[in-house]
Protein backbone atom coordinates (compact mmCIF):
# COMPACT_ATOMS: atom_id res chain seq x y z
CA UNK A 1 0.00 0.00 0.00
CA UNK A 2 1.56 3.56 -1.17
CA UNK A 3 1.69 5.66 1.69
CA UNK A 4 -0.49 8.88 1.49
CA UNK A 5 1.08 12.29 0.59
CA UNK A 6 -0.43 15.33 1.49
CA UNK A 7 0.78 18.40 -1.42
CA UNK A 8 1.04 21.62 -0.07
CA UNK A 9 3.06 25.04 0.40
CA UNK A 10 5.67 26.07 2.66
CA UNK A 11 3.36 28.58 3.95
CA UNK A 12 0.53 26.00 4.49
CA UNK A 13 2.89 23.83 6.24
CA UNK A 14 3.97 26.63 8.61
CA UNK A 15 0.39 27.28 9.18
CA UNK A 16 -0.17 23.53 10.25
CA UNK A 17 3.06 24.27 12.47
CA UNK A 18 2.31 26.87 14.40
CA UNK A 19 -1.49 25.76 14.92
CA UNK A 20 0.42 22.27 15.99
CA UNK A 21 2.66 24.51 18.55
CA UNK A 22 0.02 26.78 19.80
CA UNK A 23 -2.03 23.59 20.76
CA UNK A 24 0.40 21.93 22.47
CA UNK A 25 2.25 24.94 24.05
CA UNK A 26 -0.91 26.35 25.09
CA UNK A 27 -4.11 25.14 24.78
CA UNK A 28 -3.45 22.02 26.18
CA UNK A 29 -1.69 22.87 28.81
CA UNK A 30 -4.40 25.06 29.93
CA UNK A 31 -6.97 22.72 29.86
CA UNK A 32 -4.69 20.11 31.87
CA UNK A 33 -4.75 22.99 33.90
CA UNK A 34 -8.64 23.38 34.51
CA UNK A 35 -8.87 19.45 34.69
CA UNK A 36 -6.87 19.11 37.71
CA UNK A 37 -8.51 22.22 39.19
CA UNK A 38 -11.85 20.39 38.84
CA UNK A 39 -10.08 16.92 39.83
CA UNK A 40 -9.60 19.01 43.33
CA UNK A 41 -13.58 19.97 43.63
CA UNK A 42 -14.22 16.75 44.50
CA UNK A 43 -17.17 14.39 43.66
CA UNK A 44 -16.26 13.83 39.80
CA UNK A 45 -19.58 12.34 39.05
CA UNK A 46 -21.44 15.42 38.84
CA UNK A 47 -18.34 17.45 38.34
CA UNK A 48 -19.50 19.85 34.92
CA UNK A 49 -16.15 21.69 35.17
CA UNK A 50 -14.24 18.30 34.94
CA UNK A 51 -16.27 16.43 32.23
CA UNK A 52 -16.09 19.51 30.07
CA UNK A 53 -12.02 19.65 30.48
CA UNK A 54 -11.74 16.10 29.53
CA UNK A 55 -14.01 16.89 26.46
CA UNK A 56 -11.71 20.06 25.35
CA UNK A 57 -8.57 17.58 26.36
CA UNK A 58 -10.41 15.29 23.92
CA UNK A 59 -10.42 17.45 20.93
CA UNK A 60 -7.35 19.11 21.81
CA UNK A 61 -5.69 16.09 21.41
CA UNK A 62 -7.53 14.79 18.02
CA UNK A 63 -6.65 17.96 16.55
CA UNK A 64 -2.82 17.57 17.70
CA UNK A 65 -2.99 13.92 15.89
CA UNK A 66 -4.14 15.38 13.18
CA UNK A 67 -1.49 18.14 12.37
CA UNK A 68 1.23 15.65 13.07
CA UNK A 69 -0.13 13.40 10.20
CA UNK A 70 -0.02 16.31 8.07
CA UNK A 71 3.45 17.22 9.32
CA UNK A 72 4.61 13.31 9.06
CA UNK A 73 3.41 13.29 5.30
CA UNK A 74 3.76 16.44 3.38
CA UNK A 75 5.34 17.09 0.19
CA UNK A 76 6.13 20.79 -0.46
CA UNK A 77 5.58 21.94 -3.33
CA UNK A 78 8.15 24.37 -4.49
CA UNK A 79 6.82 26.78 -7.61
CA UNK A 80 9.01 29.47 -7.55
CA UNK A 81 8.66 31.98 -9.85
CA UNK A 82 11.21 31.27 -13.04
CA UNK A 83 11.42 27.56 -12.58
CA UNK A 84 8.34 26.73 -14.91
CA UNK A 85 5.52 28.73 -16.17
CA UNK A 86 3.38 25.80 -16.10
CA UNK A 87 0.93 26.44 -12.95
CA UNK A 88 1.53 24.49 -9.89
CA UNK A 89 0.38 24.10 -6.07
CA UNK A 90 1.86 27.41 -4.64
CA UNK A 91 0.93 29.41 -7.85
CA UNK A 92 -1.44 32.43 -8.26
CA UNK A 93 -3.62 32.39 -11.11
CA UNK A 94 -5.34 35.14 -12.57
CA UNK A 95 -7.94 33.69 -15.28
CA UNK A 96 -11.41 34.96 -17.74
CA UNK A 97 -14.32 32.98 -17.84
CA UNK A 98 -14.71 32.69 -21.62
CA UNK A 99 -18.41 32.96 -21.67
CA UNK A 100 -19.26 35.74 -19.14
CA UNK A 101 -16.08 37.74 -19.46
CA UNK A 102 -15.97 37.20 -15.25
CA UNK A 103 -12.14 37.76 -13.98
CA UNK A 104 -10.65 35.68 -11.51
CA UNK A 105 -7.68 34.85 -9.07
CA UNK A 106 -7.03 32.28 -7.17
CA UNK A 107 -4.20 30.71 -5.41
CA UNK A 108 -3.92 26.78 -6.01
CA UNK A 109 -3.14 25.15 -3.09
CA UNK A 110 -2.48 22.07 -0.80
CA UNK A 111 -5.72 20.23 0.58
CA UNK A 112 -5.57 21.04 3.56
CA UNK A 113 -4.83 24.82 2.80
CA UNK A 114 -8.23 25.56 1.00
CA UNK A 115 -9.93 28.63 1.55
CA UNK A 116 -12.33 29.10 -1.09
CA UNK A 117 -14.36 31.57 0.38
CA UNK A 118 -10.95 33.96 0.93
CA UNK A 119 -12.08 33.91 4.67
CA UNK A 120 -7.99 34.39 5.48
CA UNK A 121 -6.39 35.96 2.86
CA UNK A 122 -7.79 38.69 -0.10
CA UNK A 123 -8.08 35.97 -2.70
CA UNK A 124 -9.71 32.21 -2.34
CA UNK A 125 -7.65 29.75 -2.17
CA UNK A 126 -8.42 26.61 -3.82
CA UNK A 127 -7.36 22.85 -4.18
CA UNK A 128 -5.24 21.51 -6.55
CA UNK A 129 -7.49 18.54 -6.90
CA UNK A 130 -10.74 20.69 -7.31
CA UNK A 131 -12.30 20.87 -10.92
CA UNK A 132 -10.54 24.33 -10.88
CA UNK A 133 -7.08 23.25 -9.85
CA UNK A 134 -7.16 20.04 -12.18
CA UNK A 135 -8.19 22.67 -15.12
CA UNK A 136 -5.61 25.10 -14.17
CA UNK A 137 -2.16 22.76 -13.26
CA UNK A 138 0.37 22.07 -15.69
CA UNK A 139 -0.88 25.03 -17.77
CA UNK A 140 0.47 28.63 -18.73
CA UNK A 141 -0.15 32.26 -19.51
CA UNK A 142 -2.46 32.10 -22.62
CA UNK A 143 -4.01 28.79 -22.53
CA UNK A 144 -7.86 28.35 -22.67
CA UNK A 145 -8.69 25.09 -20.64
CA UNK A 146 -11.96 23.62 -20.06
CA UNK A 147 -13.39 23.05 -16.37
CA UNK A 148 -14.77 19.66 -16.11
CA UNK A 149 -17.99 20.49 -13.33
CA UNK A 150 -21.95 19.62 -13.31
CA UNK A 151 -21.74 22.53 -15.53
CA UNK A 152 -18.37 22.46 -17.59
CA UNK A 153 -16.56 26.20 -18.55
CA UNK A 154 -14.09 27.40 -20.37
CA UNK A 155 -11.17 29.65 -19.15
CA UNK A 156 -8.43 31.56 -20.52
CA UNK A 157 -5.22 32.20 -18.13
CA UNK A 158 -4.78 35.42 -18.15
CA UNK A 159 -1.52 35.72 -15.49
CA UNK A 160 0.54 33.34 -13.09
CA UNK A 161 2.75 34.42 -9.91
CA UNK A 162 4.35 33.08 -6.85
CA UNK A 163 4.74 35.01 -4.05
CA UNK A 164 6.01 33.36 -0.95
CA UNK A 165 4.40 35.87 1.43
CA UNK A 166 0.67 35.35 0.20
CA UNK A 167 -0.72 34.21 3.38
Amino acid sequence: MAEEKIEMTQAGLDEVEKKYRYLLDVERKEVLEALVAAREQGDLSENADYTAAKHKLGEIDGEIERLQHIKDVAVIIDSKEGRSKKINIGHTVEYREIKTGDVQVVKVVGTVEVDPLATKSPIPYISGRSALGTALIGHEVGDTVRVECNVPYEIEIISVSYKSSEK
